[in-house]
C-alpha cells in the first residue's frame, strides 16, 4: 500500500485513535501495525470478527485486557530452568486471571444442542474456547505471593515456622532493650528512649560520654559524634539468631519461588498461547469499541469498482457537526464530477471515500 496515499488520506490518524481502544501493550502494537489488505477473504474474515465483537460489546459490555503483559523473556528463562522473580510470577497470575475473565465473557454466547454439544455462535468463539486459565496455577501463585514485597507466611510450613521463631526472638530483643531504655538510671545517658536499627541489628542511642557504661558492640555513630548506637551484650546472641533466621527465610523464599517457577515452566506452552489469543482479542475488541464510538457499520466490499455510500461521515470530523455525504459510482456511470465553492466539502467528500475504502480493507467499520 502506497505510504503517501495513507498519509494524505490521514489513515495514520485513524490508527492512532484505534490504538487508544486497546488495553494491553501487545494489543496496541497490533493496532499500530494494521495495514489495509487486498485479499478479499482476509478482509471478510477481519470484518466478521469486528462485527461479532461489536455485537458482543452491545449485548454484554466491553472486555478489558488490562493485565496482559509481555512475558516472553520470562518464559524463555523458565524454559532453561531459571527462577522467576516475584513480579514476574504475579504477571503470570494476572495474565491467567484475564484469561479466566475472558473465557467467562466468551461463554455468554455459547449454546448447547439437544445432545449437550457446544454450538459455535460466531467467529470469536474459537478464540475464547482455546483459552486455558490454569486456575490451579493462578491460585497457587496468589496463595504464596501477597504482593511484590511480601510472601505469605502460609506459602510453606517451613517459612511459617521460621517467621514464628523470628517474631518470638524479635519480641525478646525488644523486651530486653525496652527494659534498658526505660530504666530510670539510664535515662540521662541515652540520647533518646527509643530502640533503633543499625546494620540490621537492634541498638540503643547512647551519649558519647557514657558509651563505656553499656558493654556491647558499637554499630554506628552520629555525624557529630555525640551519639553511639550500641548493641548491648544482653541481646547480641538474640540478634545473631535473628540474622540466622533471616538467612533461612531468604533461602526458603528462594525455594518457594523456584517451585512456583517450575510449575509455570510445566504450563509454558499454554501460557504463551493465552498471551497470543488475548492479544488478538484485545486487537479485535479495540476495532469493535472504535466502531461503537462513531456508530460504525460493517461495509459490504466488492472488487467491481462499485461504490454506494449513504450518509457517510468523515471519521476524523466531529460526528455532531459533520455534514453526511451520499456517493454512488460504478453502475450506470464510472466517472464522478464534484463541483462547488471553496470550503464546500469537495476534498472532504473525496477523502471520505478514500478513507472508507482503506478502513474497510483494514477490517474496520465505517461511519455510514
Amino acid at each position: 500500500m502506497n505510504k503517501r496515499t495513507l498519509r494524505i488520506l490521514e489513515y495514520y490518524k485513524i490508527i492512532e485513535q484505534l490504538t487508544g481502544f486497546a488495553t494491553c501493550p501487545e494489543g496496541k502494537r497490533m493496532c499500530e501495525r494494521l495495514k489495509p489488505s487486498v485479499d478479499m477473504i482476509e478482509i471478510q474474515k477481519n470484518q466478521e470478527e469486528t462485527r461479532d465483537a461489536l455485537a458482543r460489546v452491545y449485548q454484554h459490555g466491553g472486555l478489558s485486557f488490562s493485565g496482559v503483559y509481555p512475558i516472553g523473556e520470562a518464559m524463555k528463562r523458565v524454559a532453561v530452568g531459571a527462577s522467576l522473580s516475584i513480579a514476574e510470577l504475579l504477571d503470570v497470575a494476572k495474565l491467567l486471571k484475564v484469561a479466566e475473565r475472558a473465557r467467562q465473557y466468551g461463554e455468554q454466547e455459547i449454546d448447547k444442542d439437544n445432545e449437550g454439544m457446544t454450538v459455535r455462535q460466531d467467529s470469536l468463539t474459537g478464540y475464547f474456547e482455546s483459552l486455558m486459565p490454569l486456575e490451579h496455577l493462578a491460585r497457587e501463585i496468589n496463595r504464596c505471593i501477597l504482593s511484590e514485597d511480601e510472601i505469605a507466611d502460609d506459602a510453606s510450613s517451613a517459612l511459617k515456622d521460621i517467621r514464628r521463631d523470628m517474631k518470638q526472638i524479635n519480641s525478646k530483643v525488644h523486651d530486653v532493650l525496652n527494659g534498658i531504655v526505660a530504666k530510670q538510671t539510664n535515662q540521662a545517658m541515652l540520647q533518646d528512649s527509643l530502640v533503633t536499627m543499625r546494620n540490621g541489628r537492634f541498638c540503643i542511642p547512647v551519649k558519647s560520654e557514657y558509651k563505656g557504661q553499656f558493654p556491647g558492640m558499637v554499630h554506628d555513630q552520629s555525624s557529630k559524634g555525640s551519639t553511639f548506637f550500641i548493641e548491648p551484650m544482653a541481646v547480641v546472641n538474640l540478634n545473631n539468631e535473628l540474622k540466622e533466621l533471616a538467612a533461612k527465610e531468604a533461602m526458603e523464599i528462594e525455594r518457594i519461588l523456584s517451585n512456583l517457577s517450575e510449575q509455570v515452566a510445566c504450563s509454558r506452552e499454554s501460557i504463551e498461547m493465552n498471551v497470543q489469543i488475548l492479544t488478538k482479542l484485545d486487537f479485535i475488541f479495540a476495532k469493535a469499541s472504535f466502531a461503537k464510538s462513531y456508530d460504525g457499520t460493517e461495509p459490504e466490499l466488492n472488487d467491481q469498482g462499485m461504490v454506494l455510500i449513504k450518509q457517510g461521515r468523515h471519521p476524523l470530523l466531529d460526528k455532531h457537526k459533520v455534514v453526511p455525504v451520499d456517493i454512488r459510482l460504478g453502475e450506470e456511470f464510472s466517472m464522478l464530477i464534484i463541483t462547488g465553492p471553496n470550503t464546500g466539502g469537495k476534498t472532504v467528500s473525496l477523502k471520505t471515500l478514500g478513507l472508507f475504502t482503506l478502513m474497510g480493507q483494514s477490517g474496520l467499520h465505517i461511519p455510514a
